[in-house]
């Protein structure tokens, strides 16, 4: 049995100011420039809340830099 189908943690989904997202361990201490984005739950929940939300993977910067550019 893999180890996500035991896990009954609960996490958060966190997010830079880069806007890209991650998981994190509700129960530990948000790594330096991450915050939490407000969604808790399972880490499959978390998973597939990332997945509605997360539509562009490029950083925020890059994002803007290709706006410029285009403009």
């Amino acid at each position: 049995m893999a180890e996500e189908d035991t896990d009954d943690r609960t996490y958060r989904v966190v997010l830079n100011d880069e806007e890209q997202y991650s998981v994190w361990a509700a129960d530990r201490d948000l790594p330096l420039g991450w915050y939490a984005e407000g969604t808790e739950g399972t880490r499959a929940d978390c998973l597939a809340h990332i997945g509605t939300v997360w539509t562009d993977m490029r950083p925020l910067s890059l994002r803007r830099q290709m706006e410029r550019a285009a403009g």
